[in-house]
């Protein structure tokens, strides 16, 4: 018996027939063939190669070649486009494309057919890159190690479930403003009426609008500016009010806030956390780190860290990874936890392809190129930190301009929204004079004035207006938040 049992061999790839559907092709090439308007219902989404049998795809792609010139498609005309003496299925052109009409369907089903078709496609889409991937794993090619046939798979898949889908073509004008209403409403109801994600800092999102979909946001300073803490205040301020609604098919809409994913290059993620524990508790890093707090301190900590952990936050602390690595994980985190912000800390730490290697400006040309197009596949913001060259060190006025990009080329050119990070306290603290000098008063007043203070520059908006938002800093505790200015106090009563 168990001899028996060991010499069933299961049924290998090869032997299987691919799934596919050669009635319903017939059926809906003859009604085609028949109603040439039944033609527009499938031709949004069904393409030659969704066919699976070889002159069935020969047959759609030549109707669809006469449909589109303004010519009627019939098996009378068709039939001139073979030579005579050719053979479908032991039939003339002829008898085999009158026999497709008597076949046909009726109008009514057309698109029922045409959506099987398509479906049973993607099926053996996915085979085919199943069988790569087994193919590839077995051969073992030296230039293709694990890691990158997993991207190259995920990307394929990914590829795969996005362009699986019959929607798409031309919009009525009144469905588009349909969605324009339902954008308006969505910021009406949004916090701060924006059209985009809140930062959470008033002054940043009066000028962006907040963060618009689809965007590539440069943020970019020289070190000890807080570029870094303000990308942090703005993931987690974006995280902690995150608010979603259950839709009719069971999935979850976004509806303020939102999911944030964080490649933190450079920081490890408890590090990332232990500054975000900072800002919200204002207990300084130092402090936590060397256990320097009070019983009350601690306390404040626990529970600032339970609150923490609903946060929809994720931290991939993986350092030098490539675009090809980091677009795979980014599309992960889409289709497994959602995602409506990401972060990236920061482009410089990021490599290119093998190719591009030892060619830096290339190489970043490659990444913020990768960077943009996954804005707008994944329809999400993307926050990217980038460092400034030291020209800005050389200037009086340090303040930073749009040349002072390093590779700026690509990064200038990619990018929806170039933000810059400034403080000027930062430079005269380093540039204080003798208290006995004459220049110490006009230093100290100066200095006194920027204390506290920082600007994010908007040096370039696709979309809108540039300018500078002005913020409060408090640097023990890395954190950027409204600056109380003399315009937006309460009114006085005299």
């Amino acid at each position: 018996m168990k001899g028996s049992l060991q010499s069933v061999k299961p049924e290998t790839l090869q032997e299987r027939v691919a799934p596919h559907n050669a009635e319903a092709e017939r059926q809906l090439l003859g009604a085609i063939l028949v109603n040439n308007e039944t033609f527009y219902r499938v031709s949004d989404f069904l393409e030659p190669h969704h066919f699976f049998v070889p002159p069935h795809q020969d047959i759609y792609e030549k109707i669809s070649q006469l449909i589109r010139a303004g010519k009627t498609a019939s098996p009378i005309t068709l039939k001139t486009f073979y030579p005579a003496d050719i053979q479908i299925a032991d039939l003339s052109a002829t008898q085999f494309l009158l026999r497709l009409a008597a076949d046909a369907a009726s109008v009514i089903n057309a698109e029922d057919y045409g959506q099987t078709i398509y479906e049973l496609a993607l099926r053996r889409n996915l085979i085919r890159i199943g069988e790569d991937m087994v193919n590839i794993a077995f051969d073992a090619p030296i230039d293709v190690p694990p890691t990158q046939q997993i991207d190259d798979a995920e990307r394929r898949l990914f590829e795969l479930a996005e362009t699986g889908r019959s929607g798409g073509g031309f919009v009525s004008f009144g469905d588009a403003l349909a969605q324009t209403i339902e954008m308006a409403h969505a910021a009406y109801n949004r916090e701060g009426a924006l059209s985009g994600i809140s930062t959470g800092l008033t002054a940043l999102d009066r000028l962006l609008g907040g963060l618009q979909h689809s965007d590539l946001i440069v943020l970019a300073g020289r070190p000890a500016m807080g570029k870094t803490s303000l990308a942090t205040n703005i993931a987690y301020n974006v995280a902690e009010a995150y608010r979603a609604e259950e839709q009719p098919d069971g999935t979850l809409k976004t509806v303020n806030g939102g999911i944030v994913g964080f490649f933190s290059l450079e920081m490890s993620a408890e590090q990332l956390a232990t500054r975000i524990i900072s800002e919200q508790t204002e207990i300084s890093s130092s402090k936590i780190r060397r256990g320097d707090i009070t019983e009350a301190e601690f306390e404040q900590l626990v529970a600032a860290t339970q609150h923490m952990q609903t946060v929809p936050l994720h931290v991939d602390q993986t350092g030098g990874i490539s675009i090809a690595s980091l677009v795979s994980k980014a599309r992960r985190l889409k289709r497994q936890k959602g995602l409506d912000l990401l972060v990236v800390d920061y482009i410089q730490l990021l490599s290119g392809s093998s190719k591009n290697q030892g060619n830096r400006v290339q190489e970043i040309t490659e990444i913020t190129t990768g960077l943009k197009a996954l804005a707008k596949e994944l329809n999400v913001p993307i926050i990217a930190l980038s460092q400034l060259s030291r020209q800005v060190e050389n200037r009086d006025d340090k303040r930073p301009q749009m040349s002072d990009l390093r590779e700026s080329g690509s990064i200038e050119q990619d990018a929806d929204v170039v933000l810059f990070v400034y403080r000027e306290e930062y430079y005269l603290s380093k540039t204080e004079p003798d208290p006995d000098t004459p220049e110490y008063a006009a230093w100290e007043a100066k200095h006194n004035a920027a204390k506290g203070k920082a600007e994010v520059i908007i040096a370039k908006q696709r979309h809108g207006p540039t300018g500078t938002a002005n913020l409060h800093f408090q640097g023990e505790f890395t954190r950027f938040s409204d600056l109380a200015e003399e315009d937006h106090l309460p009114q006085r009563y005299e």
